[in-house]
């Protein structure tokens, strides 16, 4: 469930009450008149389930709400209620499943930003990897799969795919391309520091490394483990599951793929770099792709599930 707060301007408000007060996934309504004050209206504050709110948000941006007043939610973690239960029983569809596209354009889009935080992540998560490949160690590669943030973009990506975002577009893929480009830049440095103080050699690379030398060799089930990541992932990014995120984290070949390249350009085992940059190219193309299909399924088939309440 989510409270919602709704600012809404004098010649409005009317409207507002009347689309809460029909609505059936909508209960606990509260209309304080005249309360706000920056910007001026009436104070609107409800709870509506989940499998509703899409709805409700939607037809309160058409009457013009967001403009002149203003729209924001939280989630209820708790409701003790009758009315809440009895709004839950009468709107289409499971709150677990529910989308609500504001709440996930909001969430995604501030994954976007090319901050420093974003780059020190991706980087620290690549140079983890690229001494996990020299080691041939998956417990650093597993660790690397975990810290590394490119995610967020990817997600972001798919969203802004699905509703035309131009702007959110070109922030993903700014993100995801600066982000690795100089997160094996500095990869490879580190490598060539490494190797100065004889902590790792060239060796160690072309050496047989049985645990992690997938990396760099993708095949068919490359594509077939990207996609199955980025219908979990976007399916735990959108139904609040983000415990299943974390194995989605571990089970995809971005990061690593992305210090092995770096690794063997440190080397000059242009090879092993082509192979890896084939993988990291093949997993990304494989989640935003399933990601942008799982939500394409998703948006039909709460249609449907609107169609249907409206035609009951």
């Amino acid at each position: 469930m989510l409270h919602l707060r709704v600012i809404a301007p004098p010649d409005r408000s009317t409207a507002v009450v009347d689309l809460l007060t029909t609505e059936p996934g909508v209960t606990h309504l509260a209309v304080l008149d005249g309360a706000a004050r920056q910007p001026r209206g009436d104070l609107i504050l409800c709870d509506v389930v989940r499998e509703s709110a899409d709805g409700v948000l939607h037809r309160l941006q058409q009457l013009g709400v967001e403009v002149h007043g203003g729209i924001s939610a939280d989630d209820v973690e708790m409701t003790i209620s009758t009315a809440a239960e009895r709004a839950a029983r009468e709107a289409p569809g499971s709150g677990a499943d529910a989308i609500v596209w504001d709440e996930i354009a909001a969430k995604t889009g501030e994954q976007t930003e090319l901050s420093a935080t974003y780059l020190v992540l991706i980087t620290v998560a690549t140079m983890i990897a690229g001494i996990g490949v020299l080691l041939d160690q998956p417990i650093l590669i597993v660790g690397a799969m975990v810290v590394g943030p490119e995610f967020g973009p990817l997600a972001a990506l798919c969203v802004a795919l699905l509703r035309r975002k131009g702007r959110v577009i070109m922030r993903s893929v700014q993100a995801l391309v600066v982000g690795f480009l100089a997160a094996m830049a500095l990869t490879v440095v580190s490598t060539w520091a490494l190797t100065a103080a004889d902590l790792v050699s060239r060796d160690m690379l072309l050496a047989e490394r049985p645990l992690t030398d997938f990396i760099w060799r993708p095949d068919a089930l490359s594509w077939v483990v990207g996609l199955l990541a980025g219908v979990a992932g976007m399916l735990s990014l959108t139904s609040k599951k983000s415990g299943s995120l974390v194995g989605v984290l571990i089970s995809v070949t971005t990061v690593p793929a992305a210090a092995n390249v770096a690794v063997a350009t440190a080397y000059g085992v242009w090879h092993e770099a082509a192979g890896s940059a084939l993988q990291l190219l093949i997993n990304l193309c494989a989640i935003v792709l399933a990601g942008l299909l799982t939500l394409v399924v998703q948006q039909t088939w709460w249609h449907l599930a609107r169609r249907r309440q409206a035609a009951g």
